[in-house]
Formats: structure tokens, C-alpha cells, sequence
């Protein structure tokens, strides 16, 4: 089959249209791609033709990838599926569960900076099976190009029957705002809930510190799962066992946080079915594990209707779906909407915190539309750009410095005003009130305090309610540990960043005392 382009039209694009499509059987296919000494045409699955990538232990790792590049104009705003066949013969683990073998999209945006998405944690040996991942397209999408290869790993890998399709179609258009419209529904009568992510363990002390010394009034309390035990969270029964415990933790904290004047955010962090190797959360696709956590919502709900410590319900962390739900199923949205209904079946006031799509980012809320349920609060999270905000975490890096040139962007406060428009746009045309569950830069970051200041002061002045990542949880994100990555002891004296939140604090008014601890709002 020759390659094939999706030829430009009027009509906008539909689901089931094919962007692209080649089995690399023509000469026309294959010399669209770049050429490479380690790269040649070889036998492919099901008797077409493969690209074989090849990197001996004796070459250096880096970057073995031919590319092709491809034109995203028409498909700007819609969603795509990107799938391939692969195999690979003994490619060595590479050193972070984005590299590998890599089957990747890449392009750049002004607005969100540069995007590279593929599946991850691809390597070993295994015979032809399928790779996809999705993505949403940003709208001012540009130089975009297909990858084939390997990244930081050497072995060999065979590409073929490479398949882009549409599974949606371009974004909605917004209503204009309202004029002079009533107050939003916020699920509290605080004038605002500044906080931060709670540790994975409770402590008691850590919440008096929390409420007492720093005045944070709101903890968004993480239900997480154990991950040195992975793939336990698809065994039903010991999930159970294990959210049961968390469950009587939560308790602890409860009584905790209504003693220090902190409302809590319940985050189901780590949901049945835990996640795929390409991030999809297995709820979004197997029926088994959607029931199940359909049915562990309504035991939330029975065991803490009208918890007055419990701001609300957050149903769902940072969902991901790169792959259309199966037949007679429902999407990332539809799952929340159907937890959502039966929690209201059980509590008609609690409040629920709906995320967006690919982990709840700004860019989510393109095709974020509004659900049909009361007292709802829309959440987002904030990592952008994650160049510089996530250095360090997967290990080497370069330091990037904020404010400065982050890949081919320039970032400061502007720049992260333009990453959050989508979500500002949403909550003007909706009338919604809007939640920021996390955001955060590592310790280490140079310009971090820089970054959580213009972050702050851009929620502060749309009205949005914050918790910082994290509290006491993994020092990378600590505020009570200096810039050197190498020292894992809490610094002597407040951090910059530290100083940043306490004064932010300072404003906060907490739950049953009525006036503000610090500087006053």
C-alpha cells in the first residue's frame, strides 16, 4: 500500500479519516523518510516491508532516529491516534521509560512550547505488536515530524504499518461569557483555599505544622499507591485491602486537619486497574476495573456524607486516554460524569472536582466541555513548560532557567498567562470556579521561586483556589530543602520558595476562625 497523505479540503476533518498511512513498500514511501548508516528496509510483518533500526553495544546510546515530516495544518485541534507494528531484538533498558524504542510525535508551540509524545517503556525483545498513543493537537501546532528509532538504548527494533487516524474531530467553540453573572459555585464561604499536596503517610505533626505554623488551609490528601509493588493495583482484592487502609488513614487526617483549621480534598490518586505501559488508566477501557471504581466512589460517599473537614471529591488524577474507549464504552470524561451520578445518588452536596484530558493541563481544557452535574469544581494542574519544571526528575539533565528561552520559547509570566488561556477561556464561558491541584518546579530548578510566584499571582488574579506539590512528600519537590540536589536535609533557614508560600498563607483564612492569620486578604 503506498504511503498516504490526507489530501486539504473545506470539510473538517472526521473521526475515522486517515492522516497518514504506509507499510514502506514503495520507493516513493521509504525515500520520504531520512536515511541513516543504521538504518535499512527489511522483512516487515505480514510480508510488507520494515524499517530496521540497528545500534550495536560498541556505538554510543544517544539519538538513532529517522524522521518524516508532517504537515499538522489541517489537523490543528483535533484529536489523532498514531499506531504502528513493532519488534525488537534485545534493546537494552534505557534510563528513563520515555526512551527506548521510540515510535514518536514531535512538534512545536508557541503557546505550550515543544511536544514530544510516544508509548513508553518500550524495550527488551518481543515479536510485531502494535504501538499507539493519542494526542489532541494544539491549535497553533508547526513543524511537525514522525520519529522511528532508538533513544539511549542499543539493540535492534523494526518498524512497520504505520497508521494515523482522526478520533476527533477540531475543538468546541465557547459561549461568550456571561454579563454580570451571580458567584460561582466554589463548594466553600472562605475567601480563598491556598494549600499544597499532602506526604504519602499521615502524621499528625505534619499537620499541625501545616495548619498552625504555616497557615495553609486547604491539603489536597493523596491517596497513592505503594509503587514498589507494581501491577499489584490490578489484583481487585489486594487493592481493596490496601485502600482500606489508606481509607482508615484518611480518618486520622480528617480529625487532624478539623482540629488545625484544614479542609481536604479527597484525590483517589491511584485508581483499580492502575495505568497502561502508554499511561491510559485502565478504567477508561476495561469494564471490570470502571465497576469497580464506580462502586469504590460510593463507599467514599457513604463513609464521609457530611464530613464537614472534606471540601470535596477529586474523582479522578490526571487522567490520560491516547486510545478511543471500546465499543459501547466511555471516554475519560463519561467515567468521571458516572462516579459522579452515583456519589449525587448517595450525597446531593458534596463536592466533585472534575479533571481534563492528558493529565489534567491547561491544554485538556480545549476539548474540556461541561458536565450536568451539581456543585462542581473544575480542576487543573500546572507543569508547564516541563523542561523546566521536571528537570532532574528523570535523572541527567540540563539546567534551564526561568525566566529565559526553554526550547525554542521564551517563558515568563506572559507566556504561562497564554498556557493557562484555555482554561481561563473555559472558566469565563462556563461560569465555573477552578482549582489548581498542583503545580510545582524541582528544588533545584534554577528561577524556581520566579516560576511559583508568576504561577501564584496569575490564580490569584483569576480567582482560582491552589495546592502546592507537595508537602513533605519526595525532597525534589520540598520547599524545606535548598537548590542542591545533593543534600537531602532540610535547610536551616526558609527557602525562597518556602518564604513565597508562607506569605501567600499569611492571607489565608482558616475554616471556624474567621480572620486571617497573616497579612491580611
Amino acid at each position: 500500500m503506498a504511503a498516504v497523505f490526507h489530501a486539504a479540503g473545506s470539510d473538517s476533518p472526521r473521526p475515522g479519516d486517515v492522516v497518514f498511512e504506509t507499510h514502506f513498500d514503495t520507493p516513493t514511501e521509504q525515500n520520504a523518510w531520512a536515511q541513516a548508516d543504521f538504518s535499512k528496509w527489511d522483512k516487515g510483518y505480514q510480508g510488507t516491508t520494515a524499517l530496521c533500526i540497528s545500534v550495536s553495544s560498541d556505538q554510543s546510546a544517544g539519538s538513532h532516529m529517522i524522521r518524516l515530516p508532517l504537515d499538522l495544518t489541517r489537523y490543528r485541534g483535533c484529536q489523532l491516534l498514531f499506531e504502528c507494528m513493532a519488534k525488537a531484538d534485545n534493546v537494552s533498558k534505557p534510563p528513563a521509560p520515555y526512551l527506548g524504542v521510540k515510535f514518536m510525535l514531535h512538534y512545536q508551540s508557541k503557546e505550550s512550547g515543544p511536544f514530544w509524545q510516544n508509548e513508553n517503556d518500550v524495550f527488551g525483545t518481543f515479536d510485531w505488536r502494535k504501538l499507539q498513543f493519542g494526542k489532541r493537537i494544539a491549535p497553533d501546532a508547526s513543524d511537525g515530524e514522525i520519529d522511528l528509532g532508538l533513544q539511549d538504548s542499543v539493540g535492534t527494533v523494526w518498524f512497520d504499518a504505520v497508521r494515523i487516524t482522526v478520533v476527533k474531530g477540531p475543538l468546541p467553540s465557547r459561549p461568550k461569557p456571561q454579563t454580570n453573572p451571580p458567584p460561582p459555585f466554589r463548594g466553600h464561604d472562605l475567601p480563598r483555599l491556598r494549600g499544597v499536596m499532602s506526604p504519602n503517610v499521615f502524621r499528625d505533626d505534619d499537620m499541625r505544622v501545616l495548619g498552625t505554623e504555616w497557615h495553609a488551609n486547604v491539603v489536597r490528601w493523596q491517596i497513592t499507591r505503594n509503587w514498589s509493588r507494581p501491577g499489584t493495583d490490578r489484583d481487585l482484592a489486594e487493592y481493596d485491602r490496601w485502600l482500606d487502609g489508606r481509607l482508615d488513614e484518611l480518618d486520622k487526617a480528617l480529625e487532624s486537619c478539623r482540629r488545625y483549621g484544614i479542609k481536604v480534598v479527597v484525590d483517589l490518586h491511584s485508581p483499580p486497574g492502575g495505568r497502561y505501559p502508554n499511561n491510559d488508566l485502565a478504567i477508561f477501557n476495561e469494564v471490570k476495573y470502571q465497576d469497580h471504581y464506580v462502586a469504590l466512589w460510593e463507599k467514599i460517599a457513604r463513609r464521609y456524607t457530611s464530613e464537614p473537614a472534606i471540601w470535596g471529591y477529586d474523582l479522578i488524577n490526571e487522567p490520560v486516554q491516547n486510545t478511543p474507549p471500546p465499543p459501547g464504552g466511555v471516554d475519560y470524561l463519561g467515567v468521571q460524569v458516572r462516579a459522579a451520578k452515583a456519589i449525587r445518588a448517595i450525597d446531593p452536596k458534596m463536592p466533585l472536582f472534575i479533571e481534563a484530558a492528558e493529565w489534567d493541563s491547561a491544554e485538556g481544557y480545549r476539548e474540556l466541555e461541561p458536565v450536568d452535574i451539581p456543585n462542581v469544581v473544575y480542576q487543573v494542574h500546572m507543569y508547564v513548560p516541563g523542561g523546566f519544571t521536571h528537570q532532574g526528575v528523570h535523572g541527567k539533565w540540563t539546567p534551564m532557567a526561568y525566566p529565559g528561552k526553554i526550547g525554542n520559547t521564551v517563558w515568563d509570566k506572559e507566556q504561562l498567562r497564554k498556557a493557562l488561556q484555555p482554561v481561563r477561556e473555559f472558566q469565563l464561558a462556563y461560569h465555573v470556579h477552578i482549582y489548581v491541584g498542583e503545580f510545582s518546579a524541582t528544588r533545584w530548578a534554577p528561577g524556581a521561586a520566579n516560576y511559583l510566584r508568576d504561577c501564584i499571582e496569575l490564580f490569584e488574579e483569576y480567582g482560582w483556589d491552589w495546592t502546592y506539590h507537595a508537602y513533605r512528600e519526595w525532597d525534589g519537590w520540598s520547599v524545606e530543602h535548598g537548590s542542591n540536589p545533593q543534600d537531602h536535609k532540610q535547610s536551616q533557614k526558609p527557602t525562597d520558595r518556602m518564604k513565597l508560600l508562607l506569605d501567600w498563607f499569611g492571607k489565608n483564612v482558616q475554616p471556624g476562625r474567621g480572620t486571617a492569620t497573616g497579612t491580611s486578604q
